[in-house]
């Protein structure tokens, strides 16, 4: 029902819209869709937004997308900005700006976010075991600021800096009393953490939001030091690897594979993390989390699916499967969580293909439906 709703209230409010100014929402929606614009000048859409995901509840928010090439030129690879702020149900709210950026030539890649969001949030402990009966509400003020500014050394190989800024304040843990007789939660208190390091990544990608050929490898090593402006010391390593292949016409196979690992102290929001619209979706994000992490997830795209009336609507199938654990030695693949799901496309940007996608996964816990711009990896 909530889903149901959710399309419903979208649906009246751009009726709503055209009823008032028909010629206006038609003239501005056909422009960003129209195949007959030239293809190497930037787009920019801004809209109204209604979604639906575990964490947030029904979510009202407005977004804007900027797509451009670097110099107008389509050999470049596409460049994009993603904006967005919300407020939703569970009393949460905030702003992203996300974005991957490429230089004339594809010399240059800066890849990563700004974010600040007020939320509670679900909070179930840490390891694999943790249960549903461990929930607890989280209440904080979140800033979070990462970026990598990688040069591309030969072809498709980049190498740079990576950055990290993370102010966590305000927290307040529903249920405290139950770490009395456990380890002590790092950052429940509130913290400030800063990260440097290094990232090495292979970039064959051409569309960031939707890639139907190609693959991206990334390896960072981070550090954050408590004597250079962090109140906790503490390290991680991340390789994250996907891979997309073109199987027939309009048709992709992508696979991921992710690892994590981290040591020291590490506040409880910066822990890996399963869960969420992107990695091992139904499960609520967060829902595992631990001092390491491995997932791995396969999705077959249709885009769009191959019948004449449905030049713009295609489809997903989806399967992941991952698990936490506190030491690197000790994964248990009895532990492994898995889920699976379908989905619909619909082609926000034809020149550009850009899909929008609403997801429905499967797990043992429940089910969860999401609705986001671009691809889930």
């Amino acid at each position: 029902m909530k889903y149901f709703l959710c399309v419903l209230f979208f649906i009246f409010t751009i009726s709503g819209l055209k009823a008032q100014n028909k010629s206006l929402v038609k003239k501005y929606f056909e422009g960003f869709g129209n195949n007959s614009q030239n293809l190497s000048k930037p787009q920019f859409l801004a809209y109204p937004t209604i979604g639906y995901s575990p964490e947030t509840n029904t979510e009202f928010g407005l977004s804007g997308l900027y797509l451009y090439y670097a110099n107008q030129d389509t050999s470049n690879r596409l460049s994009e900005i993603t904006a967005r702020g919300f407020y939703t149900l569970e009393n949460q709210y905030g702003a992203f700006i996300e974005h991957a950026l490429y230089s004339d030539k594809d010399k240059w890649f800066f890849l990563g976010n700004l974010r600040y969001q007020s939320f509670p949030l679900s909070f179930f402990g840490v390891g694999a075991n943790s249960t549903l009966e461990d929930e607890q509400i989280v209440a904080a003020n979140q800033l979070l600021i990462k970026e990598r500014v990688l040069r591309r050394l030969k072809q498709n190989f980049y190498f740079g800096l990576e950055l990290e800024l993370n102010n966590t304040s305000q927290v307040n843990f529903s249920k405290p009393e139950n770490f009395e007789d456990q380890i002590p939660i790092v950052g429940m208190n509130g913290f400030t953490t800063f990260s440097t390091g290094i990232g090495f990544v292979l970039d064959s990608r051409h569309n960031v939001l939707n890639v139907r050929d190609g693959y991206f490898s990334e390896l960072a090593i981070l550090g954050s030091f408590d004597n250079l402006g962090s109140d906790y010391s503490f390290g991680s390593v991340i390789s994250d690897t996907r891979y997309f292949k073109s199987i027939r016409k309009n048709q992709v196979m992508a696979l991921q594979l992710l690892k994590q690992f981290t040591w020291g102290d590490v506040p409880f929001n910066q822990l890996p993390q399963l869960g969420g619209p992107n990695l091992l979706r139904g499960y609520y994000q967060g829902r595992f989390r631990d001092s390491n992490l491995m997932a791995a997830q396969v999705e077959y795209r249709f885009l769009p699916f191959p019948l004449k009336f449905t030049e713009r609507i295609g489809g997903a199938v989806f399967a992941s499967v991952g698990t936490v654990y506190d030491q690197p030695h000790k994964l248990d693949f009895g532990k492994l969580k898995g889920t699976a799901g379908a989905g619909l496309r619909y082609m926000l940007f034809p020149q550009k293909d850009i899909y929008v996608r609403l997801d429905y996964a499967f797990t043992r816990e429940g089910n969860a439906f999401y609705i986001y711009i671009g691809e889930a990896f």
